[in-house]
């Protein structure tokens, strides 16, 4: 299969900053709780897929909007040092970059705010003409308006999937050639378009579901492909899921069968688990595939 590539996948989404707590209890109304300690780190699903194509050596290009602290925080420096293509990127010097607030009790029970920031800015841009797009959690007028236009679309709704109207949601799925999506997120998809798995399926032709510890599985027309987690001493389950798109989509661009190309990206998850964060221990190729064929033998 080919190593190297010059297609260029293009990422559409949040850019964010996480900050995540560890404390001892969720707290309900009127309930206050000891924070135990708290971090700061680079996130936001469209930032994070980017970097982990970077850094596996794909060529990657984010598209996204982030406000006034983007540079002071580092993150700048940061995503130019793994090599991701930042000309794209919409600035607004008003606003804040997007942020995620996470916490974490001492029974893994997670309670989440997000703050749009820049990425409210989104609906009202025009977006660039692409060849191949992920749209990851984002505007989905923004995220509608490309995928009308891009030769080959990706798309995972994610957690944002509650603001796309029946109309936007299927004018995406429409010209989508793989859906991601969890096991709770599918059904809401059908739902919300009222069209069932099998009509999803027809339309679409990939869709790809994680089921959390019991991996994944690939659906096409005529065949199902089950997809194993990687065994690893998770720490964080933050950003598994952009790590393992990212896989996918790079050993997809790069010709693989779809099964390995689930296999690429269940490996790459299992290294962005290993360490708090989403992008703060993720591998390059060669790493992925040394671990790879310790759990699937030889990729090529």
């Amino acid at each position: 299969m080919m190593q190297e590539t010059q297609k260029i996948i293009s990422v559409v989404g949040h850019t964010a900053i996480d900050s995540l707590f560890d404390i001892e209890n969720i707290a309900g109304l009127n309930e206050s709780f000891p924070i135990v300690d708290y971090k700061e780190l680079y996130g936001g699903g469209a930032a994070n897929i980017a970097a982990t194509i970077a850094i596996l050596g794909g060529k990657c290009q984010l598209i996204s909007p982030v406000g006034t602290d983007f540079i002071s925080s580092g993150y700048e420096e940061h995503l130019i040092s793994v090599g991701v293509d930042l000309s794209f990127l919409y600035r607004f010097n008003a606003e804040k970059t997007a942020k995620a607030f996470i916490f974490t009790d001492r029974k893994h029970n997670q309670c989440s705010y997000f703050y749009w920031g820049a990425s409210a800015k989104l609906k009202e841009l025009e977006p660039p003409s692409v060849d191949f797009v992920h749209l990851a959690t984002a505007d989905p007028v923004f995220n509608s308006k490309i995928a009308k236009t891009a030769k080959f679309v990706s798309f995972d709704p994610g957690q944002d999937l509650v603001t796309y109207s029946k109309a936007h949601l299927t004018s995406i799925l429409e010209n989508t050639n793989i859906l991601f999506t969890n096991r709770h997120e599918i059904k809401r998809v059908s739902e919300m378009t009222g069209m069932s798995f099998e009509q999803l399926q027809e339309m679409i032709g990939i869709i790809v579901v994680t089921y959390d510890a019991k991996g994944s599985r690939i659906f096409t027309s005529n065949k199902e492909h089950m997809i194993p987690v990687v065994p690893v001493t998770a720490l964080d389950p933050t950003g598994a899921g952009d790590a393992y798109r990212a896989g996918f989509l790079l050993a997809y661009i790069r010709e693989y069968p779809l099964e390995t190309c689930g296999k690429i990206g269940s490996t790459v998850a299992s290294f962005a688990v290993e360490s708090i964060g989403c992008q703060t221990d993720l591998p390059t190729w060669d790493e992925m595939k040394s671990r790879f064929e310790k759990h699937f033998g030889n990729p090529d």
